[in-house]
């Protein structure tokens, strides 16, 4: 095919956060054509059917709390075609002691309702969810097929082009806007704004204009256990979906008795290979076991029926990178949204629109975005000085070398 020769708005990455900032560009009015370098879109870790999605409700960092809440407020209201809600329990940590009425007060303090989050003795998450242990019940968690959301979001638009196959490999500044090349450095188009959401090859593309981001891979496997009709595992298995130390979703019984049951993640840093490996499947397991608390659980009971393999782009800081590119006026860029795909990409697409379309700040006020949240996300963090230009902005910039986790960790 020809591909047109210049366009105003390019997003390059076709997967669920490049999906949904296009989608939200069509519905404010804009055309935007959209590259991927496979022949179709969500083809890498947005092949993903099994992601959960919820508030952070942890102890974490203020700004991430916060920032969670927003995010899944936006992915509920944007993905409901998709949005399988089923609740989500977080046990209490077996090493942490439990107070009923300090979690209460943790829950107030994030401003998440009883709707929303709340506190169960181990009984009522007994009768509610299948699990006798203490923890946080998230009534509206839910689960989503990344794939399907993916092509909901890319479907036929009269103002949306979409070009497959079309790989891209370094950016060039042409005039008031930039050049897109190939691997043989032939034009491929130019455009006025590129949104890059390409992931882990988003270090290399913005590589080639001079900025280097702190991105690293990492690779996660989930296992799909079969477990047997009368198993001693079955009187266990979660009547919803579990996020703590790695994460299940609700066991679903199969039409031959059996019942179809997905856990996971492993968390393994620095690797991109995408084959299967028993190994995860085995550290699968014992984290079933510590999901049930059942730690007498015969793990050779969970037969694995198969699996999914993605890889994850992290940022140093752990929190995704959402933004212009203030030293390239004309680049954005959203990547390293980790494990929390679904909801890092619905603030995204807000995010990168408003900023797109020059939207006043107010609007991004209203949304939710306090001045202090945009730097937390912007990817001139990262540099020092880098929002210098920007003085409400700046003094917000982190410096700090990135931290990553020491060792695997399943998340």
């Amino acid at each position: 095919m020809t591909l047109p020769q210049h366009h105003d708005i390019v997003v390059i990455g076709a997967g669920i956060a490049g999906a949904t900032i296009a989608n939200e560009l069509l519905e404010r009015g804009k055309a935007v054509c959209i590259l991927d370098s496979a022949p179709l879109p969500a083809s890498a870790c947005s092949s993903h059917a099994y992601a959960i999605a919820h508030p952070h409700v942890g102890r974490g960092a203020p700004r991430l709390l916060r920032l969670t809440h927003i995010a899944f407020l936006m992915a509920e209201a944007r993905w409901g075609k998709v949005w399988n809600q089923h609740g989500i329990f977080q046990p209490v940590k077996k090493d942490k002691p439990f107070n009923y009425e300090e979690f209460v007060g943790h829950l107030k303090v994030l401003e998440l309702s009883e709707e929303i989050a709340r506190v169960l003795y181990a009984e009522e998450a007994l009768r509610i969810c299948g699990i006798e242990q203490d923890g946080i019940w998230i009534a509206r968690g839910a689960s989503m097929n990344l794939s399907s959301a993916t092509s909901e979001a890319l479907k036929p638009h009269p103002q949306l082009t979409c070009c497959w196959s079309t790989p891209v490999s370094r950016l060039k500044k042409v005039g008031a806007g930039w050049q897109l090349l190939n691997h043989q450095d032939e034009p491929i188009m130019t455009a006025r704004k590129v949104i890059i959401t390409a992931s882990l090859e988003t270090k290399n593309l913005v590589a080639s204009v001079g900025v280097r981001l702190p991105l690293r891979p990492v690779r996660g496997q989930l296992s799909i256990f079969s477990v047997p009709e009368h198993d001693d595992w079955v009187e266990k298995l979660p009547k919803t979906a579990i996020s703590g130390d790695g994460y299940c979703l609700p066991a679903k019984q199969l039409l031959d008795g059996s019942y179809r049951w997905i856990v996971g993640s492993s968390f393994d840093e620095g690797e991109v290979d995408v084959q299967d490996w028993a190994s995860s499947d085995d550290a699968n397991r014992e984290q079933a076991k510590g999901l049930l608390n059942y730690p007498e659980g015969e793990t050779s009971h969970l037969l694995k029926t198969g699996s999914f393999v993605g890889i994850r782009c992290v940022a140093g800081d752990r929190l995704p990178i959402i933004g212009a590119l203030t030293q390239r006026p004309g680049i954005f860029l959203a990547t390293a949204l980790g494990s929390r795909g679904v909801l890092w990409s619905a603030l995204a697409a807000k995010l990168i629109t408003a900023q797109v379309l020059e939207d006043d700040f107010a609007l991004l006020a209203r949304l939710g975005f306090a001045t202090d949240l945009v730097a937390a996300l912007a990817p001139t963090r990262f540099f020092a000085g880098a929002l210098a230009s920007e003085p409400a902005l700046g003094a917000l910039a982190s410096n700090s070398k990135p931290i990553l986790p020491s060792g695997p960790k399943a998340k």
